[in-house]
């Protein structure tokens, strides 16, 4: 019996070193998930194209896994979509060396405006200097983060909507026509900066639209039937999902309050025909490991509803 129980002891010993080794490689491997986005009234010209979504880089972070981002920019390139949303996040602490950090984002991001593909951005609460919900907002800092991604070239966005409209193929924001499709894009959860009204003010009542926001919990705000499709970040997707399990990680099983952590959010969270998806991010919060939950690039394929 002292054998096996040995036995058992080394077996299950070895499993958490080999469990404890792959989550410090799983923050380097890069997964592509392909959605369907079913938007009403979509533009006929619209049907079928792709957007890609990907976010909290965090840069900066001890042990940080930002080399992971020049191979995400390449996969996207490979996938040509239409457009590529940026969800906010982009350095982790607000060091010294914060213009570096940011300077490591630029470098890798910009290859896609030299690949022509548009890209659109939000903040999150990290932009604004905020580990905490409590923690003091720097606005200057957000500032020179929008500032630096557009100087890339990026259409930085916060509480307002754009119309996306399509000519020979190619995307223009100054003309609104049969074509267009709006981005709506909400202010960051944390520093208080999210306002739906002057959001929506901008799309015609029952014109097709997607939303973009940092924190999933500003999906709540959104009106019934305003916000067919919307992606948030901010979670990670827990870093630490159950294996064997669909959707439930650490941060949905310890969470006292109901936990939007990853994938396309149950029909009961936020108001009636509004549909949320959360992206797992590319970088780290906490800890540099990830297990069962790899950096995620999201492909949203535009569709009319079946």
């Amino acid at each position: 019996m002292k054998t096996f129980w040995k036995r058992t002891g080394i077996v299950i010993g070895l499993a958490l070193i080999l469990l404890l080794g792959w989550g410090f490689v799983e923050p380097y491997i890069i997964d592509v998930e392909r959605e369907k986005a079913e938007i009403p009234n979509l533009p006929q010209d619209w049907e079928g194209e792709e957007i890609a979504v990907i976010g909290d880089f965090q840069v900066g972070m001890w042990m940080d896994n930002d080399s992971v981002i020049p191979r995400v920019v390449d996969k996207i390139i490979e996938e040509e979509p239409k457009a590529v949303l940026l969800l906010g996040d982009y350095v982790y602490h607000p060091a010294d060396d914060r213009r570096l950090q940011m300077g490591i984002i630029a470098d890798a991001l910009g290859e896609l405006s030299d690949a022509e593909i548009p890209v659109f951005a939000t903040l999150g609460n990290h932009d604004y200097a905020m580990a905490k919900p409590d923690d003091k907002i720097n606005k200057e800092e957000a500032n020179r983060v929008a500032g630096i991604l557009s100087s890339e070239g990026f259409t930085v966005l916060q509480n307002e909507a754009v119309p996306l409209t399509l000519e020979e193929d190619e995307i223009t924001l100054t003309k609104e026509n049969e074509n267009t499709l709006y981005l709506g894009a909400l202010g960051a959860t944390w520093p208080g900066n999210v306002d739906v009204p002057e959001t929506l003010q901008d799309i015609p009542e029952e014109a097709p639209r997607l939303f973009m926001m940092h924190n999933p919990d500003a999906f709540s705000e959104l009106p019934v039937n305003t916000a067919p499709v919307a992606v948030a970040g901010h979670t990670h997707g827990g870093q630490f999902r159950i294996p064997f399990t669909a959707d439930w990680s650490y941060k949905e099983l310890l969470s006292n309050k109901e936990s939007h952590a990853d994938g396309w959010i149950n029909e009961f969270y936020g108001s009636e025909g509004n549909s949320l998806y959360v992206n797992r991010g590319i970088g780290l919060s906490l800890f540099p490991m990830r297990l069962n939950c790899p950096p995620e690039i999201t492909i949203l394929e535009l569709t009319s509803p079946s």
